[in-house]
């Protein structure tokens, strides 16, 4: 998570500027120091600035994936709960910052509706730590991956909303040691 190592890409590699959140392709053997790795995805630096890059691409980065950080998948039978729901999302980061989406305060709401021909619908509201990062189409969409990852989850939308503005104090304790605040 915070020990810095540089690999050169054994191949190209898409990735996303951050915090612009613009598709970037990173060419093979261009070196990056990986910054972050939580969540199944990883922070690059490269000297045109910060790229995040997704677990699929993990071999461009010379990294054998695992599944300790992607979405609990859960087999338990029955339907879907909340439980569930919040531990997947513990499992999406900000790529800048090294605490998960929840225990940083970002997740406003959080509903599930069972479907009347079965499965659930996963609906989350969510905020970013700034209204001008790029990178909010990223982050939802990667909360709206693991939640449908979940057994028993059908559909999962994520929407960002601005209001109320984000501050530090919703960061939960647990968020604030991991930042040291």
């Amino acid at each position: 998570m915070h020990e810095l190592k540089t690999v050169d890409l054994t191949r190209d590699c898409e990735a996303v500027q951050i915090p612009i959140g613009t598709a970037a392709l990173l060419p093979k053997g261009a070196s990056v120091d990986i910054t972050q790795t939580l969540g199944g995805t990883f922070t690059v630096r490269t000297p045109e600035g910060l790229f995040k890059i997704a677990g699929k691409d993990a071999d461009a980065l010379g990294i054998e994936t695992h599944a300790q950080d992607a979405a609990p998948s859960s087999s338990a039978e029955g339907p879907l709960d909340e439980k569930q729901v919040w531990e997947a999302l513990k499992t999406c980061y900000d790529p800048e910052i090294p605490v998960n989406i929840v225990d940083l305060g970002l997740v406003y709401d959080m509903v599930i509706e069972n479907l009347p021909g079965g499965g659930a619908k996963i609906m989350v509201k969510m905020t970013l730590t700034a209204p001008g990062c790029g990178m909010g189409p990223s982050i939802a969409g990667d909360a709206r991956e693991k939640l449908l990852s979940l057994a028993g989850a059908a559909e999962a939308f994520v929407d960002i909303v601005w209001d109320p503005p984000w501050h530090q104090s919703m960061i939960t304790a647990e968020g604030r040691q991991i930042l040291g605040l």
